[in-house]
């Protein structure tokens, strides 16, 4: 089995408490980095008992690590505001530093080589509805024949899909979610867009919808929630309109019987809406709001010849 990140440093440095809990002397080259991932973890779960739990350890052990890592640096790191521990400035840029090393690190204790039809490893995937009804079965499917011994699991991405890369509760992210920033790689499957899905009876089922009469319509709003907003509704406001939803749901699951033989009509990605439209009719929308369907995964695994392979393999089915 490879070694992680973790593993490696642990068997180069052990922690050096005697020198850390001496102020007038720090020592911070003799920190170990197991430590340094308790502190990414308090940071990012903003709790010591959250990062226990993570761990498996008990509360005191990720308390009194924090402890001796606030003698070497002499800051408090974290600060108690709202029930949280929310990090210092300090604290963020010691991360910023430590992170990168651990990515590189991470890079080097990944195997050379990478056969499917022998792994038994477990792959995580995140994503939302529209990647498990049109993305998802052909992944698996694609998987299965080529490493039938590995097992998938598919977790909710929600608007926060990046995360859980870095958390590592996942090994890619599937979706509209592609990342500029430094620690994330990202690769275009496709571009999609948005239309209107509504039922054959509709008095605008064989219409054109300008504007006004979009603004007009009985409207379904999926709202996906955590902060996420559409791209057709990002589009609507720029241009200055406001949609007011007649029904709100928090998923697309189920639209198909909402939308039979009623006047309601609701803007979803055009793919999702031609695979849910059975004797439903999609129509153009006034505001398309392109966007990108991506692969993303973070920068720890982007050495990993497994993780090449799974990003190549998600790639060669789905893209557009």
């Amino acid at each position: 089995m490879p070694i992680n990140a973790m593993e490696l440093l642990c068997s180069i440095k052990r922690f050096d408490g005697a020198a850390c809990m001496t102020p007038a002397k720090p020592n911070p080259a003799s920190i170990n980095f197991a430590a340094l991932d308790t502190l990414r973890l308090v940071d990012e779960l903003q709790s010591f008992t959250a990062a226990a739990e993570k761990l498996q350890v008990n509360q005191s052990a990720v308390s009194y690590t924090i402890a001796k890592l606030r003698a070497c640096f002499h800051d408090p790191l974290f600060v108690r505001e709202g029930g949280q521990q929310v990090a210092t400035e300090r604290c963020k840029e010691i991360l910023a530093k430590s992170l990168q090393m651990l990515e590189m690190l991470d890079e080097m204790a990944q195997p050379e080589v990478f056969d499917p039809r022998l792994s038994e490893r477990n792959i995580t995937i995140a994503c939302n509805y529209y990647e498990r009804i049109l993305l998802v079965p052909d992944i698996i499917a694609a998987i299965r024949r080529q490493a039938p011994h590995m097992t998938v699991k598919v977790i909710n991405a929600l608007g926060d899909g990046h995360l859980r890369l870095l958390n590592r509760e996942a090994d890619v992210l599937v979706g509209p979610f592609a990342r500029t920033e430094s620690g994330f790689h990202s690769r275009r499957l496709y571009v999609e867009e948005y239309a209107c899905l509504m039922d054959p009876s509709h008095p605008l089922a064989d219409g054109q919808l300008d504007i006004a009469r979009y603004l007009d319509l009985n409207h379904v709003l999926i709202d996906y929630g955590g902060g996420w907003k559409s791209a057709y509704l990002q589009e609507l406001e720029a241009a200055g309109h406001t949609l007011t939803p007649t029904v709100a749901v928090p998923s697309p699951a189920g639209l198909a019987t909402l939308l039979a033989g009623s006047d309601l009509v609701a803007t979803i990605p055009r793919r999702l809406g031609e695979r849910s439209a059975d004797h439903l009719v999609v129509a153009e929308s006034p505001f398309p709001g392109r966007f990108d369907l991506s692969i993303v995964w973070a920068a720890h695994t982007n050495g990993s010849a497994m993780h090449r392979w799974l990003r190549n393999t998600i790639w060669e089915t789905c893209r557009g």
